[in-house]
C-alpha cells in the first residue's frame, strides 16, 4: 500500500463554510464519467480498498469514504482545532499562545490489511498535531480504532506543514525479536517526510514506524531506536520532496526530489531502495533518475508493468531555474525495475569493493547526507554474502552515475500523477495534468508513446497525483481539488459500427466482426482467428468491405445470381453459413467460395416500387451471419422503360446512351434491357455498340431559329438514321405557335451520308400592324399584302388589322407637325446640318424632296437620316445675308407644317485671344473672344492652331458675344494661327506664339509639406496661367461597390492624359515667384473619399505620391467646445492679461501652428501654443470691438484653412478704478496729511498693479506647463513604448495562475484589521480547558442575542453613547460583527441598513452633505466591510487584473531610475515631495545571473543601475527570476547574498555594509555596484545567505517596504546611499532662509517637473484602464454596488432630498473613497505584492486624482495648487465625466434587485463564512459588553420590546456563563 502528499505547486488554503450536503452528483458532457463533488479541497489524497471496492479520499478538515459508485457511505470533520506548528501537543493554550484555530491537511491516506482475524483499517494522518495519526475502520471511517490523546515525540509522522510532502508504504515482515519464533508477524510502516522549519527538527526523512503488534510500553506509530532510520547530517540543504513510496519484490523502493549537494546543488529525482527485512537502513542505496530535455522534478509515479516487466512510470517536469519549482514543461519516463535494480545493485558493489570508483577510475559511488562513512575496498563477494549490508558496509549509498530514459511522452502543460494498465499486451499510461485533463497514451515496445486521446475531466483544478484504477481494470477513479471521477478507461461500446470503431484509435477496442460490435480483445469469444477482432489502433487494419458486386446493376424485368468479392472475410465452421439480404426482402442463402460469395437476386415481383421520376433503385445488400450483419455493400435495379419515358423529346438516344444496359427498337418505339425486338430491328446500347449513335433523329435547324415578325421565314430541318422506316408515309412539320399546333408540308431531299433534308411550307410569316406604327404615315407606309390601316376608332387612333378596324379606315393622313428643331441658328454659308423632328412628316423620303424651308430658304433632305414620318434631316443652304425665320415642311397636298421655333443665319467672328503665347507641351488655357462663335451646335464647332487641334472646354455666352476657352495640345511649331471652323465654314486669327521654354518637363518640390497648406518650388513658372492643385475623389457609396472588385491602377507619369471622366476637386494656387507658389488644398465633404491629388501645371500633372513616396490625407475636421460650456449663450468671462485656453480634439491632426489663426473681435487673438486637445491664445489687452452689429460683445473665431469656429462671445471683466484723492481733502487738511494720503495711495496702486502683474506671469506659468508638457511628450512616447515592451510578457502571465490574488482570508484580514499585526482571524480562544465548554456554549448565546435586531442596534446605539467609546474602537466592533454575522450577510445588511437611516436621520437635521464623509460611527466602519465582501469577487474578475498591470507599470518606471535606500526618494515619480531633486550620475547596466533550470544552468540577463545598492540589485533580480510569482512565495532578499563571478575561481560576495564601506565625517554610504566597481555584463550569482550575515531591510508581512530609518544609528553613523538626509534640528538662526527664499525653493524647477510629467505620461494608460475597470458601465455594474445605490436614492427621495449633489457625495463617500481610494493606495490588501515607499508615493498620487474625479465642486488649479493636481489636472474632468456617466447610468437602470442582492449575499455567506474565526470575534465583543454592562442592560431594560423579549435576562445568562459574573439571576 502506498500514499503521498501533493506537491506545493498544488496547495492552496481554501475554508469551507459548514456544508448542508457533502457530495453532490456532478453532470458532465460526457456521460460514461460519473463525478462527485467534495467538500475540503483541496482534497489530496484517495485510497482503493481492493477486496470491498471501497474509496477513501482525504482532504483538508475532511474524510469521505464511498462505494465504488461513488454513492458516499461515511463522511467525517478531522478539523479545524486548535494548534500551532511551534508547539507539541496536547495543546494548552496558556504554554501556547500561538495556537489557533487551525486546518488539518490530510498528509496519509494508506489501507492496512488485516491479519487472520484481525480486520484492517485505514490509517489517516494529518497536518494537526505534528502530524500523528490514527486508524479508523475500513467499513465505517467514523469509527475509530486507535487514537492517542497524549501522544509522544516518537510518534511525530507526518509533516506539519501543508506544502511539505509525505509518503509511506506498509510492510509485512518476520518479527524476530519479539515473536520467540519464526512465526511472530511484524507490520511496519516506511514513512519519508520532507524537511519542515517548525516544530521537532530531529525527524529524519525516511523513518520506520510500529503498526502491528503494540504491547505496552510500545505505541502505535511510534519511531523506535531498534526499527531504523535514515541519519542525514543537515537535512534543510537536501530539501527532499518525497513523491512516491512502493514495494517490490523484497524491498521497499522511495521516489523523490532533492539538492544534489554532491555535484552541481541542483534539484534531482532520486529512486533510493531498502531491504524489507533491514531494520537498520544498511542497505539503504539511491540513484539519480535522468529524464532526457531537462525534466528533472518527479510529480507522481506508478509501478507497472510494460512488455511483461516490471517498470516504473515517472511523470517528470522540469523546475524553475535551481528552485523545486515545476514548471509546466513536463515528460514521461519509463524506468525498468531490473534497469533500476542493476543499477542500484552496481552502486553498492562499487562502494563495498571498490571504493565508490569505477574501472576508469572515475567516481560512481558515494556516501550521502554529510554522515561519518566512505566507500570501502571490502572482498569482492560482499555484496552477495550481505545483499542488505551489514553494520561493516558503508551506507547510505548514493549513485554518481545516473539511470537514463528517454521521454515516452511531452507536454507543455505540467503533468502531475500517472497510472497504467495492460490490454491485451500493450500498456496504457493514464496521465492526469494540472489543467484537470486525463490523457490517455500506449505505450509502445520501444518506450515510444502514442497519444491517443484526452479528456477533460475538472476544467477548474489540476488532478492529483493519487490516480487509480478499480479492480477490474476498466475505470480509472481521478481526484481534482474537489472532485472525484469516475473514468472508463475506454469507450468501446459507445461505437455502433466497424468504421466508427477503428476510426476511434483505441488500444482497448477492437471490431469483434461476427458479434457485430466494438469491444475490448478478451470479450470477443473468437478473437484469437484471424480477421475476427480486428485491432482499433492497428493503422493497417480495415473493416470487412464488400470489394465488387458482379453485375453491380441489373433491369427489375430480371433475375441472376449475384458474386459478391468481400474483404478481410473471417473463416467459419464447415456447420455456419452466411446469408445475403436484399434490402428488407427475405435472406437468401449465400455459397461461400474463399472471397466471393455469391447469392441469387430477388424475383422481380418482390421488388419495391421505382420513385416517380426515377429510372432506378439502389438497394443495399448485406451479408448476414446469424443476426449480425457482417459487412454491406449496393446493387442497382434499373427500368429501361422509365428512362424513356423521362425524356420524351429524345427517347431513343437517352434510351442507348444511359448508363444502364437498354436497347432501343425504333419500330415499336420501346426501350427494353432484351436484345431482341418485337418487330426486329433493334439499336443497341452504346456500351455494347460504340461509335455513332444509329438512332433516327432530327439533329440540327439549318435555317435560323429566329423568326422575324416582319419577314417570311422557310424552315429547314436536318435528320439522319431514318432508313428504318420503310413504309410510304408523307413527313409533316409540326410547328406551335402560342399553344396551336399547324402541320407544314416537308420536302424531304436524301443526301448520299445518309441525312435527310427537310423543307418546311408554306413558308413562316409573323407580323403585328401595331409595332412600330405609331402615327397614320408609318401605318400607311405598311406593304398592303399585310392589310395593316390606320383606324381612328376609340379609345384611340391606331395601326391594326384591317379585319380589326371597327370604323371606317383612313384615306388620308393629317398635317405635318413639327416638334423641335435642331439647331436654330446658322452660318451665312450653310453647309451645317438641321434636325426636324415631329409627326406625320411623310411615308417615304420622296414625300418630303424639295418641301423643306428654314427662314424661307430651301433646306435639301438627306436621305441617310430620313426617318418615316419622325425625323427629316436637311442641309443648310447659303443664305447671303442675315435674316430669321421658320421652318416648314410640306406633304402631298396637305397643309405645310410649321416649326414654332425661330431660325437665325448668323455672321460669327473673332475679336481677341489671351493669351498669345504659351508652351510646345500643351495644356494651355486660350480664351477666344468673338461676335455670335456659338453658332450652329457645339458639335459642329472646332478649333485649330494651324494643323493642331486645341478642344474646347468652356462656353461663355453674353448678349451678341460669345467666349470660348480651349486646352491647347503639344506643338513644336512656332507662330501658328488659329482657325475657327463651323460645319463647312471656318475663320481664321492672329498668330500665337508658342515659345520653346521647355526643354524639360517642370519639376516640383515641396518644401513645406503640409497636410493643408502646400509650398513648392517649380520652373518656367511665367508661362503657367493657371497652376491649380487637383484632388481626385470618389463617393463612398462607390467605393463600397469597387471595394470587391480589384482595380489595375496604372502607375502614373508625370505628363498624363486629363480625364474629364474622374470627379475632382480643385483650388487656385498662388504664384508667389518664377520659383515658387502656395496651394491651398481644396475642400472636400465628408461624403466622398480621397484618391489622389496632383498638381496641374497646364498639361503636366505632377502626382504628390510621385513627390513624397507617400499619398496625401485628409483628416476629419477637428471638434473645438464652446468656451463657456456650461452655458454656451451666455458669453465667457476674460480678466485682462491672461489667455484663453479653447479646448478640442484633434487639433494638431493635420496642421501646425503657424497655419491657425485667431480673432477676437476685429484684432488678433496671438495663437501662443496649440497642441491635440489645447489652443491657447494671447488676447489684446483692452477689449476689442466686434465685428457683428448683432452684439456688441466680440466673439472668439479660429481659421483653420477654409475652416471657421465660432467659440462665442467674450466679455472683459473691467476692475474699478480707485477714486481720486478728494480736492476738499487737501483744502481741509494740512500739506502733511495730503503727502501721507498720496503715498499711501501709491502704495496701493503698486500693490494692484504687482498683483496683476503676479496673476499675469502665473497664467504665463500655465501656459509654459503645458508647453512644457507637450515638449515632453516625445519622450514619454519613447518611455510608454518601453514600458509596453516590458508588460507584453507581463500580460501572459495575468489573469488564472499568474495574476497574485489573496485569498478571502488574508484579503478580509487587511480590510477588516489594517496595520494590526496579529488580527482575530489568526487568533484562537485563550482559554483554560476547564471553562472552554462552559465559555463557548456563553458565547453561542451571544451569538444568538446578535441575531435579535433589537438587541443588535441597541447595543451598537449604547456603545456610541459611551465617552470612552473611541474612533478605533468603533472600528475594531464593525468588524467583529462581520466576523460573528459573516455567515448570515443578509441580515447583516438588513441590521446595517436600519442603521443608516437613524444616521440620515441625523445628518438630514444638520448637514446631510456630511454624512459618511469620516468612518466615525460603527456602521460607517460597516458599511466599509460590507462592501469589501460583496466586491471581492468584482476584484478578482475584473478590477484586479489592471490594479496589477498598473503596480507592474509602476514599478518598472520606477526601477528604471535612481531610488534612494534610505529616504525613498525616487527620480521617476509622480509625488513631488519623493522626488530625488539632485542630478544623480548613473548608469543602466545588464548584468548576467546565473539561474539554474534543472540540471542546467541558464544565464539571464538582468537590467540594473551602477547606483544601485547590493539590496536593490538583489530584489531586482528576484523579480525577474520569479516574474509573475507571489511576493509570499519568492525568497526574501536578505537570505541570499550576491556574488559576483569572474573567471574560474574569481568569487566575491557583495553586500550593502561591509569594510569597504565609504565613511566620511559621521556619515556612511550604503555600497553599491558603482563601489565594487561592477562592469556591464558582469555574470553574478545569488547563493543562500551565511547564518552570520544580516539584512538591512525590514520587510512586514502585508507585503510593504519601507526604506531604512534616517536616523539610524550604526556605530553612531548615519547611513546614506545617493543624498544625506537635509533634516538637522539645530540650525542656526542666521542661516534660516527668509520667507520669500522659503517659498521659491518650492517652486519645482522645469528639469524636475519634466520628469514628473515624464512619469504621468507614460502611465497614463494603465491609470486610465483602472478608472475605467473600476467605473464602466459596459458590463452590469456590481450587484452590491446598484443595490446601495437604490437605497441611497430611497432614502433622499424619503426625506425629501432633490439636491443631486448631495445624493452624488452620498454615492462617492460610500464607495469611491471608502472603498475603491483604500485599494488603490493599498494594492496589497488585494494582490501579492511588494509596496515599496517610492511606489506608495506614485499610488498616493493616483489615488488622490481619483478623489478628485469624484468630487461635485469645480476642479480649479491655482498658484497654490500642489503639483499633484497640475499633473492631472487636464484628465480629472475627463474623470468626472466617467463617474457621472456611472452613476447615472445605475440610476436610471431598472430596480428591483433586492431578490437579486439576497440571492447574492446568501451565496456569500455560505462560500466565506468559513473563513471567519467567529467564537474569537464574539469573545472579543464580550470584552466590550463586559466593559459598560450596566449601561447595556439599562438600556435594554429601558426598551419595552425588550422586556417582552427578555434581552437583558437573556444578556445576564451569557454573563454568568462565560465570566462566571454574579447576575440577579
Amino acid at each position: 500500500m502506498l500514499a503521498s502528499s501533493i506537491p506545493p505547486s498544488l496547495l492552496f488554503l481554501l475554508l469551507l463554510p459548514p456544508p448542508s450536503r457533502h457530495t453532490e452528483i456532478i453532470v458532465t458532457s460526457d456521460p460514461s464519467v460519473r463525478s462527485v463533488e467534495l467538500h475540503g479541497g483541496p482534497l489530496s489524497h484517495l485510497v482503493l480498498d481492493p477486496g470491498a471496492g471501497r474509496l477513501y479520499v482525504g482532504g483538508i478538515d475532511h474524510l469521505y469514504q464511498l462505494n465504488s459508485d461513488l454513492e458516499l457511505m461515511s463522511h467525517v470533520r478531522t478539523g479545524p482545532q486548535m494548534d500551532s506548528p511551534d508547539c507539541l501537543p496536547p495543546i494548552v493554550p496558556h504554554d501556547c499562545p500561538s495556537a489557533t484555530p487551525t486546518h488539518n491537511h490530510n498528509k496519509l491516506l494508506l489501507i492496512e490489511a488485516g491479519q487472520g482475524a484481525e480486520p484492517g483499517s485505514l490509517i489517516v494522518c494529518g497536518s494537526l498535531y505534528q502530524g500523528i495519526c490514527d486508524k479508523r475502520s475500513l467499513s465505517n471511517i467514523s469509527q475509530l480504532i486507535y487514537q492517542t490523546s497524549n501522544p509522544v515525540d516518537t510518534q511525530y509522522v507526518a509533516a506539519n506543514d501543508p506544502r511539505v510532502s509525505t509518503v509511506a508504504v506498509v510492510i509485512t515482515t518476520e518479527n524476530k525479536q519479539e515473536g520467540g519464533g519464526a512465526g511472530g508477524v511484524l507490520r511496519l510502516m516506511l514513512v519519508g517526510r520532507g524537511y519542515t522549519s517548525k516544530g521537532p527538527g530531529d525527524i529524519p526523512p525516511i523513518t520506520t514506524r510500529r503498526l502491528f503488534p503494540v504491547v505496552a510500553p510500545r505505541r502505535a506509530f511510534s519511531q523506535e531506536e531498534e526499527l531504523g532510520k535514515l541519519v542525514v547530517g543537515s537535512y534543510s540543504e537536501y530539501n527532499n520532496h518525497f513523491v512516491k513510496a512502493v514495494t517490490h519484490g523484497n524491498h521497499v523502493y522511495f521516489l523523490f526530489s532533492r539538492r544534489d549537494m554532491w555535484h552541481k546543488k541542483e534539484y534531482r529525482t532520486y529512486a533510493s531502495r531498502l531491504c524489507t527485512s533491514d531494520r537498520s537502513f544498511y542497505s539503504y542505496v539511491e540513484v539519480p533518475l535522468l529524464c532526457h530535455g531537462g525534466y528533472n522534478l518527479a510529480q507522481g509515479a506508478w509501478l507497472g508493468n510494460h512488455s511483461g516487466e516490471p517498470a516504473l512510470f515517472v511523470a517528470m517536469a522540469a523546475g524553475q531555474a535551481s528552485t523545486p519549482v515545476a514548471t509546466g514543461r513536463s515528460a514521461l519516463c519509463v524506468y525498468g525495475m531490473a534497469k533500476l535494480d542493476a543499477m542500484l545493485q552496481r552502486a553498492q558493489e562499487v562502494c563495498y569493493t571498490e571504493g565508490g570508483r569505477g574501472v576508469s577510475g572515475q567516481e560512481e559511488a558515494y556516501i550521502e547526507y554529510a554522515v561519518s562513512s566512505k566507500c570501502l575496498k571490502l572482498p569482492k563477494d560482499s555484496l552477495s554474502e550481505y545483499p542488505c549490508g551489514g553494520e561493516h558496509t558503508p551506507n547510505p549509498i548514493a549513485s554518481a552515475v545516473p539511470l537514463p530514459a528517454m521521454p515516452t511522452f511531452t507536454s507543455t502543460t505540467q503533468l502531475t500523477a500517472v497510472a497504467t494498465a495492460t490490454e491485451a499486451g500493450n500498456t496504457i499510461a493514464f496521465l492526469g495534468d494540472r489543467e484537470g485533463r486525463l490523457h490517455k497514451v500506449l505505450v509502445r515496445s520501444d518506450w515510444s508513446g502514442d497519444l491517443y486521446s484526452s479528456l477533460t475531466v475538472d476544467s477548474a483544478s489540476g488532478v492529483s497525483a493519487d490516480l487509480l484504477l478499480d479492480d477490474s481494470q476498466q475505470h480509472v477513479y481521478v481526484l481534482t481539488n474537489s472532485r472525484l471521477s469516475k473514468v472508463p478507461v475506454s469507450s468501446c461500446e459507445r461505437q455502433t459500427d466497424c468504421q466508427s470503431c477503428l476510426a476511434v484509435r483505441d488500444p482497448y477496442c477492437g471490431w469483434c466482426v461476427l458479434e457485430g460490435r466494438c469491444s475490448r480483445k478478451h470479450l470477443c469469444q473468437r478473437h484469437m482467428q484471424p480477421n475476427h477482432w480486428l485491432w482499433s489502433f492497428e493503422p493497417t487494419n480495415q473493416c470487412v468491405t464488400v470489394q465488387s458486386l458482379q453485375p453491380a446493376n441489373q433491369s427489375k424485368d430480371e433475375q441472376t445470381q449475384v458474386t459478391l468479392s468481400v474483404v478481410q472475410l473471417p473463416t467459419l465452421t464447415q456447420a455456419e453459413s452466411l446469408s445475403c439480404v436484399f434490402g428488407l426482402l427475405p435472406p437468401q442463402p449465400a455459397i461461400v467460395m474463399g472471397t466471393s460469395i455469391t447469392c441469387q437476386s430477388p424475383a422481380p415481383e418482390l421488388l419495391p416500387p421505382m420513385l416517380t421520376g426515377s429510372d432506378h433503385m439502389i438497394l443495399p445488400v448485406s451479408l448476414v451471419f446469424g443476426h449480425v450483419t457482417i459487412t454491406r455493400g449496393n446493387m442497382t435495379f434499373y427500368d429501361c422503360g422509365a428512362v424513356s419515358r423521362l425524356n420524351q423529346s429524345s427517347q431513343c438516344l437517352a434510351c442507348v446512351s444511359s448508363l444502364w444496359r437498354c436497347n432501343w427498337c425504333p419500330l415499336d418505339q420501346l426501350c427494353t434491357h432484351n436484345h431482341s425486338c418485337p418487330n426486329q430491328h433493334i439499336i443497341l446500347n452504346q456500351r455494347e455498340s460504340p461509335g455513332p449513335t444509329s438512332c433516327p433523329l432530327v439533329f440540327a435547324l439549318q435555317s435560323s431559329a429566329l423568326v422575324p415578325l416582319d419577314l417570311s421565314t422557310t424552315v429547314v430541318l436536318q435528320g439522319r438514321n431514318l432508313d428504318v422506316y420503310t413504309d410510304e408515309a408523307q413527313y409533316v412539320c409540326v410547328v406551335e405557335i402560342e399553344g396551336v399546333q399547324f402541320n407544314l408540308t416537308a420536302a424531304v431531299e436524301k443526301t448520299h451520308d445518309n441525312t435527310h433534308t427537310f423543307t418546311c411550307s408554306p413558308p413562316v410569316q409573323l407580323y403585328d400592324c401595331s409595332a412600330g406604327q405609331s402615327d397614320c404615315s408609318q401605318c400607311r407606309a405598311v406593304p398592303e399584302e399585310y392589310g395593316c390601316v390606320w383606324c381612328p376608332g376609340s379609345p384611340a387612333p391606331s395601326c391594326v388589322y384591317n379585319q380589326s378596324c371597327t370604323s371606317v379606315p383612313a384615306n388620308t393622313c393629317p398635317p405635318p407637325q413639327i416638334s423641335q428643331v435642331q439647331p436654330v441658328s446658322g452660318p451665312l454659308e450653310g453647309g451645317v446640318l438641321v434636325t426636324v423632328t415631329g409627326s406625320n412628316l411623310g411615308m417615304r423620303y420622296q414625300d418630303v424632296v424639295g418641301r423643306v424651308t428654314v427662314a424661307g430658304v430651301q433646306c435639301v433632305p438627306q436621305p441617310e437620316g430620313y426617318q418615316i414620318s419622325t425625323r427629316v434631316v436637311c442641309e443648310l443652304q447659303p443664305s447671303g445675308k442675315q435674316r430669321e425665320g421658320h421652318v416648314q415642311v410640306t406633304v402631298g397636298t396637305t397643309p405645310s407644317g410649321t416649326s414654332t421655333q425661330v431660325f437665325t443665319y448668323q455672321d460669327p467672328q473673332l475679336l481677341d485671344l489671351v493669351p498669345n503665347k504659351g508652351p510646345v507641351s500643351g495644356g494651355t488655357r486660350l480664351t477666344i473672344r468673338g461676335h455670335h462663335l456659338l453658332t450652329g451646335q457645339r458639335s459642329d464647332l472646332s478649333a485649330f492652331l494651324g494643323p493642331q487641334p486645341c478642344y474646347i472646354t468652356k462656353w461663355q455666352c453674353g448678349g451678341g458675344d460669345t467666349q470660348l476657352v480651349c486646352r491647347m495640345t503639344p506643338s513644336w511649331c512656332v507662330g501658328l494661327g488659329p482657325v475657327i471652323r463651323r460645319g463647312r465654314s471656318q475663320f481664321g486669327f492672329c498668330s500665337v506664339k508658342l515659345r520653346e521654354l521647355f526643354p524639360a518637363l517642370p519639376s516640383v518640390t515641396l518644401t513645406t509639406p503640409l497636410s493643408r497648406t502646400l509650398s513648392e518650388h517649380h520652373t518656367c513658372r511665367e508661362l503657367l496661367r493657371q497652376p491649380i492643385i487637383e484632388v481626385w475623389v470618389e463617393p463612398l457609396e462607390v467605393q463600397r461597390v469597387k471595394r470587391r472588385r480589384r482595380l489595375a491602377l496604372l502607375t502614373a507619369k508625370q505628363q498624363l492624359v486629363f480625364n474629364s471622366t474622374m470627379m475632382t476637386v480643385s483650388e487656385r494656387c498662388s504664384v508667389l515667384s518664377s520659383s515658387q507658389m502656395t496651394c491651398l488644398t481644396p475642400t472636400v465633404t465628408p461624403e466622398v473619399r480621397v484618391k489622389g491629388l496632383w498638381f496641374q501645371l497646364d498639361n503636366v500633372r505632377i502626382h504628390y505620391e510621385s513627390i513624397k513616396g507617400k499619398s496625401f490625407t485628409y483628416y476629419s475636421n477637428p471638434e473645438f467646445f464652446p468656451l463657456n460650456r456650461e452655458a454656451p449663450d451666455a458669453p465667457y468671462r476674460f480678466k485682462p492679461g491672461g489667455v484663453i485656453a479653447v479646448e478640442g480634439q484633434d487639433l494638431t491632426r493635420a496642421i501646425s501652428r503657424q497655419e491657425v489663426t485667431a480673432r477676437l473681435g476685429d484684432q488678433e487673438c496671438e495663437v501662443k501654443t496649440l497642441d491635440n486637445t489645447h489652443l491657447y491664445c494671447e488676447p489684446p489687452e483692452i477689449q476689442p470691438m466686434s465685428v457683428d452689429d448683432s452684439n456688441e460683445l466680440p466673439s472668439l473665431k479660429v481659421f483653420m484653412g477654409n475652416l471657421q469656429v465660432d467659440l462665442g462671445l467674450v466679455q472683459y471683466d473691467s476692475d474699478s478704478l480707485l477714486s481720486p484723492v478728494p480736492l476738499a481733502a487737501q483744502i481741509s487738511l494740512g500739506a502733511g496729511a495730503a503727502v501721507i494720503i498720496l503715498s499711501v495711495l501709491v502704495v496701493i496702486l503698486m500693490y494692484r498693479r504687482k498683483s496683476k502683474q503676479a496673476l499675469r506671469d502665473y497664467k504665463k506659468v500655465l501656459l509654459q506647463l503645458e508647453t512644457l508638457e507637450i515638449n515632453v511628450g516625445d519622450q514619454c512616447r519613447k518611455e510608454f513604448t518601453d514600458l509596453m515592451t516590458e508588460m507584453m510578457d507581463l500580460s501572459s502571465d495575468v489573469g488564472g495562475p499568474g495574476l497574485p490574488l489573496l485569498d478571502y482570508r488574508t484579503y478580509a484580514e487587511r480590510v477588516f484589521f489594517p496595520g494590526q499585526q496579529v488580527a482575530p482571524l489568526s487568533r484562537q480562544l485563550d482559554l483554560p480547558e476547564s471553562r472552554r465548554q462552559t465559555v463557548e456554549q456563553g458565547l453561542q448565546q451571544l451569538n444568538n442575542l446578535l441575531n435579535n435586531r433589537l438587541f443588535l442596534t441597541r447595543f451598537i446605539h449604547t456603545l456610541e453613547a459611551q465617552q470612552g467609546f473611541s474612533q478605533r474602537d468603533r472600528g475594531y466592533v464593525a468588524s467583529l460583527l462581520t466576523m460573528a454575522l459573516h455567515d448570515k450577510l443578509e441580515y447583516f445588511t438588513e441590521v446595517m441598513k436600519s442603521l443608516l437611516q437613524d444616521l440620515v436621520q441625523q445628518y438630514v437635521a444638520k448637514n446631510p452633505k456630511l454624512m459618511l464623509r469620516r468612518t466615525e460611527t460603527v456602521v460607517e466602519k460597516m458599511l466599509t466591510n460590507w462592501m469589501s465582501i460583496c466586491l471581492y469577487s468584482f476584484l478578482k474578475e475584473v478590477a484586479g487584473e489592471p490594479l496589477y498591470m498598473l503596480y507592474r507599470a509602476i514599478k518598472y518606471q520606477v526601477d528604471k531610475g535612481p531610488v534612494d535606500a534610505v529616504t525613498g526618494k525616487a527620480k521617476r515619480t509622480l509625488n513631488d515631495s519623493h522626488l530625488l531633486r539632485e542630478d544623480i550620475d548613473y548608469c543602466a547596466m545588464t548584468l548576467t545571473v546565473l539561474v539554474k533550470n534543472g540540471v542546467e544552468v541558464q544565464p539571464c540577463p538582468v537590467k540594473v543601475l551602477d547606483t544601485d545598492t547590493i539590496t536593490q540589485v538583489k530584489d531586482k533580480i528576484l523579480d525577474q527570476v520569479y516574474r509573475g510569482a507571489p511576493f509570499s512565495q519568492r525568497p526574501a532578499a536578505d537570505s541570499l547574498d550576491l556574488e559576483w563571478r569572474s573567471g574560474q575561481a574569481g568569487h566575491l560576495t557583495l553586500s550593502d555594509d561591509d569594510v569597504t564601506a565609504v565613511i566620511q565625517g559621521r556619515w556612511k554610504r550604503l555600497n553599491t555596484l558603482q563601489h565594487y566597481k561592477v562592469p556591464d555584463g558582469a555574470t553574478v550569482a545569488l547563493i543562500p545567505r551565511s547564518q552570520s550575515s544580516g539584512g538591512v531591510s525590514q520587510v512586514f508581512q502585508t507585503g510593504e517596504k519601507t526604506p531604512m530609518l534616517e536616523g539610524e544609528e550604526e556605530e553612531g553613523l548615519r547611513l546614506w546611499h545617493l543624498v544625506k538626509s537635509s533634516e538637522d534640528p539645530e540650525i542656526p538662526k542666521h542661516r534660516k532662509s527668509s520667507m520669500r527664499e522659503r517659498e521659491r525653493a518650492k517652486a519645482i524647477p522645469e528639469i524636475y517637473l519634466t520628469r514628473l510629467l515624464s512619469m504621468k505620461g507614460t502611465l497614463q494608460k494603465f491609470v486610465d484602464d483602472v478608472f475605467v475597470a473600476i467605473l464602466s458601465t459596459k458590463r452590469p455594474p456590481p450587484i452590491a454596488v446598484r443595490f446601495f445605490f437604490d437605497f441611497l436614492d430611497d432614502m433622499a427621495e424619503k426625506h425629501g432630498i432633490d439636491d443631486p449633489e448631495t445624493v452624488h457625495i452620498w454615492k462617492t463617500n460610500s464607495l469611491p473613497l471608502r472603498f475603491w481610494v483604500n485599494i488603490l493606495k493599498n494594492p496589497q490588501f488585494v494582490l501579492d505584492v511588494q509596496v515599496t515607499d517610492s511606489i506608495d508615493a506614485v499610488l498616493s498620487v493616483i489615488a488622490q486624482t481619483f478623489i478628485d474625479s469624484c468630487t461635485t465642486s469645480e476642479h480649479k488649479v491655482g498658484r497654490d495648487s500642489p503639483v499633484n493636481k497640475l499633473l492631472y489636472a487636464r484628465e480629472i474632468p475627463r474623470y468626472k465625466q466617467l463617474v457621472e456617466r456611472y452613476y447615472s447610468d445605475i440610476h436610471s437602470a431598472a430596480s428591483g434587485c433586492y431578490q437579486e442582492m439576497n440571492s447574492t449575499l446568501t451565496e456569500l455567506s455560505g462560500s466565506f463564512a468559513s473563513e471567519m474565526n467567529s467564537l474569537v470575534a464574539l469573545h472579543e465583543l464580550y470584552k466590550y459588553i463586559n466593559k459598560y454592562y450596566d449601561q447595556i442592560i439599562m438600556s435594554l431594560e429601558e426598551d419595552s420590546s425588550g422586556q417582552k423579549m427578555q434581552l437583558a435576562y437573556r444578556l445576564q445568562q451569557v454573563a454568568a456563563l462565560v465570566e462566571n459574573k454574579v447576575t440577579d439571576l
